[in-house]
């Protein structure tokens, strides 16, 4: 955890029960900082429209909940982050009623490149896990960042097939991160923490609640370009998740399946509601690619290296990137994880901008996960 007094503030505000987005909105608009927030007394808090006890939490929190959450965040990668932090996803802070902070355990960096959520019934038939597993193999492939919930079924089919090739993921969960549910899943988190990053909105210690799930729900589709759903019930918590994604202007898509199947019949309702049929990853990519290149451009924008000065362009440091990975491509075929070493970039990030590359018509992606520059054949 960052020492400075400022993460210690969002710390506070992030312990203190029955403070939400709007209520904190409020008191920024009131008293104008978080500094200032931390700074009253709780009869002013309490003015600002809080109850006593968040007023009392805010200014006193609970010293046992404190000392789990700063142990936690004490620890290798890491890290909290807030509305205003370079690290706060871009797209999720766009979104209505997105988090004020987010505890993250892995890379915090692959929550602002293109993502797309892979969701659906945790009564997974062996079709959905099948599918779930393609898609989320082509899309990783193809630079995009898959999100889920971390749930069992499809949830957990499609940040399986991102670990089993290296290829960053990101789970959302709806516990403190230092608790794992379900506890079947206790594997697959800790290797998505070391190639993705694991996120909530929960402090270290909160346990497992039905209310939970859906504010989860929520920021699985404000992270992400687009939400597909692989398979659900009609009454599954991933329709929950396409709700929001569609409040937040996002698209949704969906897998058709039998009409006899009782988990095909939440994604034939989404498909009648509106939500874009899907036979195959690249009606996605085809449907995001111009959101994900103006979601990465703007990333890279926002990253650009301070080093080369406030006179200089932020296109002409994302093209000197871009330029770089080429350079570092050579002539021949080559995997992501040499151009991660090559480039000193992670994982998340050279798959993305080969995602660019690829979209314009630069590179290829061929046999056995590996890119090559467009044309080298006749070179």
């Amino acid at each position: 955890m960052s020492k400075s007094k400022h993460a210690a503030e969002w710390l506070h505000l992030a312990l203190a029960p029955g403070l939400g987005p709007a209520s904190l909105t409020r008191l920024l608009a009131g008293f104008g900082s978080v500094t200032e927030i931390c700074n009253q007394s709780a009869s002013a808090l309490m003015k600002g429209g809080l109850s006593a006890a968040t007023a009392n939490a805010i200014i006193d929190p609970d010293a046992s909940q404190l000392a789990t959450a700063e142990r936690w965040l004490a620890q290798d990668a890491h890290h909290l982050i807030y509305w205003g932090h370079a690290d706060y996803p871009p797209l999720l802070k766009d979104s209505a009623q997105s988090p004020f902070v987010l505890f993250v355990a892995g890379d915090p960096v692959l929550l602002s490149l293109p993502q797309i959520a892979i969701v659906g019934s945790r009564s997974a038939t062996a079709n959905g896990v099948e599918t779930a597993s393609l898609f989320a193999r082509h899309l990783s492939n193809t630079g995009f960042i898959v999100t889920s919930g971390l749930a069992l079924g499809i949830d957990s089919a499609a940040h399986r097939a991102c670990v089993e090739q290296s290829k960053p993921t990101v789970a959302v969960c709806g516990t403190g991160l230092d608790r794992v549910y379900p506890a079947k899943n206790a594997a697959l988190a800790a290797d998505i923490e070391q190639c993705g990053a694991l996120v909530s909105e929960f402090p270290p210690g909160v346990e497992p609640h039905k209310d939970h799930f859906p504010r989860r729900n929520r920021v699985i589709s404000g992270l992400s370009l687009g939400t597909l759903v692989v398979e659900a019930g009609i009454h599954s918590g991933a329709l929950i998740t396409a709700r929001y994604a569609a409040e937040q202007g996002r698209d949704v898509f969906a897998i058709p399946g039998s009409i006899h199947s009782p988990q095909s019949k939440g994604c034939h309702r989404l498909i009648k509601q509106g939500a874009k049929l899907v036979e195959a990853a690249a009606d996605i990519i085809e449907e995001l690619a111009p959101q994900a290149i103006a979601c990465l451009r703007e990333t890279q924008s926002a990253r650009a290296d301070p080093e080369n000065g406030p006179n200089k362009p932020a296109d002409s440091a994302i093209t000197a990137g871009y330029e770089k990975l080429l350079a570092a491509m050579g002539w021949d075929p080559v995997n992501v994880d040499v151009l991660v070493r090559r480039c000193g970039l992670t994982t998340g990030e050279v798959s993305s901008m080969l995602l660019i590359l690829e979209l314009e018509d630069q590179v290829e992606s061929t046999s056995g996960g590996r890119y090559q520059r467009k044309g080298t054949s006749q070179q």
